[in-house]
């Protein structure tokens, strides 16, 4: 894989990671609010790979912060 992201690739990227962020929250309120054992099952399997995903889009963007110089 290429070290470095093109600008609109940067860009995208930012865009997936509010996304991701915004579901994470959704994620995380609902399923402090649900009873349904198999939706807080479902919704706490979505938080988990969520936070994963922005993790691992946090480090692709630190990669390419730390190889401008």
């Amino acid at each position: 894989m290429t070290k470095y992201l093109g600008i609109h690739e940067t860009l995208e990227l930012l865009e997936v990671l509010t996304f991701k962020s915004v579901t994470l929250t959704k994620a995380t309120a609902m399923g402090l609010l649900v009873k349904d054992l198999r939706l807080k099952e479902i919704l706490s399997n979505e938080v988990t790979a969520t936070t994963a995903h922005i993790n691992r889009m946090k480090e692709l963007l630190t990669e390419r912060e730390g190889n401008r110089a």
